[in-house]
């Protein structure tokens, strides 16, 4: 009768150091989890902003590259004056000229503008760039998502073989926690491609 008291008490507090690792486990996976959530509404965060800091930038774009057109069209229009005018007073093609070489002048900073960085070619390259760190951000989302839904079900599988005893249910939760823990690094490195994401 004692043996069966002393193997109770042994299975009991087995029992309880197994389930006090498990809970250790679950504690692990909830700051992971919290992590990858943090993650995923960051990536969300920046690529929401990225688009809109391109959409400005091409906007401006836009707009100064009307100007430059508008500028074109003005230049090419005294070009054609002087040449379809001959005899034109030389105070007036003299101003024509001037006016002439300073919309040329200005089409060019209009096109590139190293110093301000606002030229149509340094907006140009500076709108891709924000496109593609949009792209990058919004390529995030989906490891956090799924290392969200795993870790959530990795918590779940453990609580249950807390309550069952089960060590099946526990090496699924193992299983599923490594994908999740994988997605979310995954998520911040995209050191890999997600195999099951479009």
């Amino acid at each position: 009768m004692a043996f069966e008291e002393l193997g109770r008490d042994a299975d009991r507090e087995n029992s309880k150091g197994r389930d006090k690792l498990v809970g250790v486990y679950i504690a692990i996976l909830a700051v992971i989890l919290a992590i990858c959530s943090l993650g995923g509404s960051n990536a969300q965060q920046d690529a929401t902003q990225q688009n809109i800091a391109a959409s400005n930038v091409w906007a401006f774009f836009q707009a100064k590259n009307a100007r430059r057109q508008a500028l074109r069209l003005h230049a090419d229009e005294f070009e054609v004056m002087l040449k379809a005018t001959p005899a034109m007073p030389d105070d007036a093609r003299k101003s024509i000229e001037e006016k002439v070489a300073s919309y040329k002048e200005l089409d060019k900073s209009l096109t590139s503008d190293p110093k301000s960085g606002e030229g149509l070619d340094e907006l140009f390259n500076k709108g891709k760039s924000l496109e593609a760190d949009r792209d990058q951000s919004l390529q995030r989302g989906p490891y956090f998502d799924y290392g969200q839904a795993l870790l959530q079900i990795a918590i779940v599988l453990a609580s249950v073989a807390i309550i069952s005893g089960g060590n099946l249910v526990l090496l699924a939760s193992f299983f599923l926690g490594a994908l999740g823990s994988a997605a979310t690094l995954g998520g911040f490195t995209l050191a890999f491609p997600l195999p099951f994401a479009g």
